[in-house]
């Protein structure tokens, strides 16, 4: 799992306030064909948004550790429902302080 520091956590933060989430974990969980769809999406955009829609905060935070841990990605935020997870691309699109 990437380590993220303070100033690079607000600079993504920053970059993805307008982002709309583009995966959806549901009811049957975090699934393999969802976490290949985060992938898929991590490659794509290098920073994305996750919607969980589940009420528990402990299994959420359990998600992006594991989604994390899988795909060697940063966590950036847990706010609410949502996930907000940094993994660079090569070359990095995103220039991090």
């Amino acid at each position: 799992m990437l380590q993220l520091s303070p100033a690079q956590r607000k600079l993504l933060k920053s970059l993805a306030h307008d982002f709309k989430p583009v995966v959806m974990i549901g009811s049957a969980g975090l699934t393999e064909a969802v976490l290949r769809e985060v992938a898929r999406s991590l490659d794509a955009h290098e920073l994305i948004k996750i919607r969980v829609l589940n009420n528990d905060r402990t299994e959420r935070a359990e998600h992006m550790h594991t989604i994390c841990e899988a795909l060697g990605a940063a966590p950036v935020q847990h706010i609410g429902k949502l996930l907000l997870i940094y993994r660079p691309a090569e070359p990095p699109r995103i220039r991090l302080p």
